[in-house]
């Protein structure tokens, strides 16, 4: 008794409750897939690799120990796809869903909940985002589905290609890149219209609910506000320079763009470019990319999608506010702007704690595992690290080769890079406390750089 009144006694933190939320699907998944009849092979995977396969699913990375298409029966297959699609809207939204149905009142501590995972601004209209969210969710995905049964239905059949269809609709706009067909896209590469849809599907996913929403609202760009903005600029600034970076290297590569046509070459360059922004699919063989165009699609994995959205990494905006600081530093500027507005000295503190605690757990990770997988090059283990922890999926072929201990630090840093860095740090924290002492220590001097 006493130590169930201690229990109801803890208060958690939206952060925490957000990473016990997905710890707890994740959980759950897990236990789903380890049955026999989740496998065509009618026995388990082994707790570990449904451990791997529920946390790659519900945060949305795509990376598997095993052929997607070929190992898990339809009941495996679904379970993969519920979990994909509640780790991309995010279990909170969810549950808010099934309470508004239900008719039950939403709380100010599951608002509070809803904000942080979210990532808002304020309390104010977050139930509204959430049912926009959904209904919007529906719509895209269903349209994506439409035109993608129009390629597959033909190629597939009709059961298959619907089914087909509605899997890589729901696992692109999720941004997840778990696909059923057995080798990604790679039989579909110069296909213009699979392509496009689900490299449009991944772009949407990863520009964030908020942007579209005020752009839906405010119908002109130039009415929109400064985060929509500086979302949009940042995302066409990195996929334009992906596409001219992969398309210049990867041109004469004959284990990738080498052998396609010159428009073919043009397809995969776009399609490629658009993935590292935390989609796993992929086109083209990854493995035989260059040294220098993996270390780039390591880059672009690491910056990520979008805050808000079902993307990973340290988000565009982030590295944004990063590089504007940079360049007024540069400059000798003492404020950091854009847009004719000035970016806060909070809001820049918050981009640097970011990029911090990811490259913190991107290089810790990735020295871990040149211990436990020795026989990988350092560049595959690193592209493997920053896949995890941007919840990309792409792989350069070691996943299935790995070992248990290899798959639970990647299935962390997976868990770790859905959560996201500084609600990662929140939840492991006792409690935030906010600065209210009335006084500041005097200035000190320390010589930077």
């Amino acid at each position: 008794m006493f130590q169930m009144r201690k229990l109801k006694e803890v208060k958690l933190n939206p952060a925490q409750v957000l990473a016990l939320g997905f710890a707890g699907l994740i959980f759950i998944g897990s236990i789903l897939l380890n049955l026999p009849i989740a496998s065509l092979e009618g026995k388990s995977i082994g707790f570990i690799n449904s451990l791997f396969t529920a946390a790659s699913a519900v945060c949305v990375t795509g990376l598997a120990v095993v052929n997607t298409a070929t190992y898990w029966t339809l009941f495996g297959k679904v379970v993969i796809l519920v979990l994909i699609q509640i780790g991309g809207l995010g279990f909170m939204t969810m549950a808010t869903l099934v309470a508004l149905i239900i008719g039950r009142k939403i709380t100010l501590k599951q608002r509070l909940v809803i904000q942080e995972g979210l990532n808002q601004f304020s309390l104010e209209g977050v139930v509204k985002l959430t049912k926009y969210i959904v209904l919007s969710t529906l719509v895209i995905e269903t349209v994506g589905a439409i035109i993608l049964s129009i390629r597959f239905i033909p190629v597939y059949g009709l059961k298959d290609g619907i089914w087909y269809s509605i899997f890589h609709s729901i696992s692109a706009f999720c941004n997840a890149g778990f696909d059923i067909i057995g080798n990604s896209m790679v039989p579909f590469v110069g296909d213009i219209v699979v392509n496009i849809t689900i490299a449009l599907l991944v772009i949407i996913g990863g520009l964030g609910y908020t942007v579209y929403l005020d752009l839906t609202t405010h119908k002109k760009l130039r009415k929109s506000t400064l985060n929509t903005k500086f979302v949009l600029l940042s995302t066409v600034t990195l996929l334009i320079i992906g596409f001219i970076f992969i398309l210049i290297i990867e041109y004469d590569n004959p284990n990738t763009l080498g052998n396609l046509s010159f428009i073919d070459k043009i397809t995969a360059s776009i399609f490629q470019a658009v993935i590292p922004r935390t989609a796993g699919f992929n086109s083209i063989d990854i493995g035989g990319l260059t040294e220098a165009t993996t270390f780039f699609m390591i880059v672009l994995m690491f910056i990520g999608g979008s805050p808000g959205s079902t993307a990973g990494g340290i988000k565009t905006t982030t590295f944004g506010v990063i590089i504007l600081t940079i360049i007024s530093v540069l400059r000798g500027k003492s404020d950091v702007g854009v847009f004719k507005k000035r970016i806060p000295n909070e809001l820049i503190f918050r981009a640097l704690a970011v990029l911090s605690i990811a490259l913190f757990v991107v290089v810790l990770v990735t020295m871990v595992l040149t211990l436990t997988e020795a026989e990988n090059s350092f560049l595959d283990l690193l592209f493997e690290t920053t896949s995890a922890f941007a919840t990309v999926g792409l792989t350069r072929g070691i996943t299935p080769d790995l070992s248990n201990l290899g798959k639970i630090i990647l299935a962390f840093c997976m868990f770790a890079g859905r959560l996201g860095p500084l609600t990662l740090g929140f939840a492991l924290a006792r409690r935030q406390n906010k600065d209210k002492s009335s006084f500041r220590y005097p200035e000190g001097k320390i010589m930077i750089g």
